[in-house]
């Protein structure tokens, strides 16, 4: 074996120093300690996150709470098995490290003699490395404890998220949702027009309600450039496609994009609705939508009401007349629970529910 150079014996005792730092914050499992306490976090703040989501709106996921508090149990049970193990593989450890230190400091003391410091170096390098893989090991134990129950609340937590998301977004919107209207879930999405994408197509956001499918245009336009480079904005925010979603008869998802990994929905319309079809780039799992559109429109979602659906508004609609009583016309449109009245297309006569 050749003898190293002092610059080449400096780096490697520099090396083998950095990782011996980096173990002292590593074999207290502090990446561990902060996983579980922000499991631990978002677990205690469920309850009131629905209860958040509760008091502006949201009526639907019934169960939202009781699976809040299964979580919650879950965790109090397993919380103190995970704590203990945490504590009781830190300490043998950071007990493991304590005589690697002292080889450290004896391996500075020989820094000058060549040989001396060059056998203490091959002697500590692989005990630094197996105490590396004890850390992984430990870390990998104890993330399969929580593994679990971990994803499913960042599930969770993420579906929470896209209510709240969807709750600002209504309260922003140019339109107004029906007296028992309730929204499901809302996207950033793009109405694409034609065939492809192109940048003039309106960009906003695709609303889904136990009721409507609706399209906001929400952007900033350019209105004045210079060299290309818009010097002058406009915020665009108009109400562009408003379909009662008994209307949509059927759904195709798609990937697209250079790497497959662009969401798009193409919803075929049938009577009653403003559009014949519509496709729309959309921002969140295309599978996820067509199977909440498809719900709403088998009327799922009224099973999965934490707030019952108002029985006056219900019979409203039971009730609406299919001729209208001014000039005999046919009544065509959909009626929408939460309607106070509709217009005849024919005679213009407005028919009070």
């Amino acid at each position: 074996m050749s003898i190293p150079s002092n610059e080449e014996l400096s780096n490697q005792i520099s090396s083998l120093q950095s990782r011996l730092n980096s173990l002292e914050d590593e074999t207290r499992l502090t990446k561990v300690r902060d996983a579980v306490e922000a499991l631990q976090t978002i677990i205690n703040g469920l309850g009131q996150q629905i209860s958040g989501l509760r008091s502006r709106g949201y009526v639907f996921g019934r169960d939202l709470e009781t699976r809040a508090a299964n979580f919650s149990s879950q965790w109090t049970q397993a919380a103190p098995n995970v704590t203990n193990q945490i504590d009781q593989q830190s300490n043998r450890l950071q007990a493991a490290l304590a005589p690697l230190r002292t080889r450290t400091n004896e391996l500075a003391a020989a820094s000058n003699g060549i040989s001396a410091a060059q056998n203490i170096l091959n002697q500590l390098d692989p005990q630094v490395a197996s105490l590396e893989s004890q850390v992984s090991a430990a870390e990998s134990q104890i993330h399969s404890m929580v593994d679990g129950l971990q994803n499913q609340v960042s599930d969770f937590d993420g579906q929470l998220k896209k209510i709240d998301w969807m709750l600002t977004q209504l309260a922003e919107a140019s339109f107004r949702l029906l007296a028992t209207e309730a929204g499901v879930m809302a996207v950033k999405a793009v109405w694409v027009k034609g065939g492809k994408e192109q940048k003039d197509d309106p960009d906003g956001v695709l609303y889904l309600t136990d009721q409507r499918l609706i399209f906001e245009e929400k952007e900033e336009v350019a209105k004045e450039k210079v060299l290309f480079i818009a010097t002058k904005k406009e915020k665009v925010q108009k109400l562009l496609l408003n379909a009662p979603v008994t209307t949509v008869e059927s759904i195709t998802t798609s990937k697209q994009g250079l790497l497959k990994n662009e969401d798009h929905i193409e919803i075929r319309f049938g009577a009653g609705a403003p559009v014949e079809s519509a496709h729309f780039h959309i921002w969140q799992p295309c599978d996820e939508w067509q199977a909440l559109i498809n719900r709403a429109k088998s009327k799922d979602f009224d099973n999965d009401r934490a707030v019952a659906i108002d029985a006056a508004a219900a019979a409203k609609v039971k009730a609406a007349p299919s001729q209208c009583p001014n000039c005999g016309g046919n009544i065509n449109q959909v009626v929408l629970r939460g309607q106070d009245s509709i217009k005849c297309e024919f005679c213009g006569f407005v028919i009070r529910l």
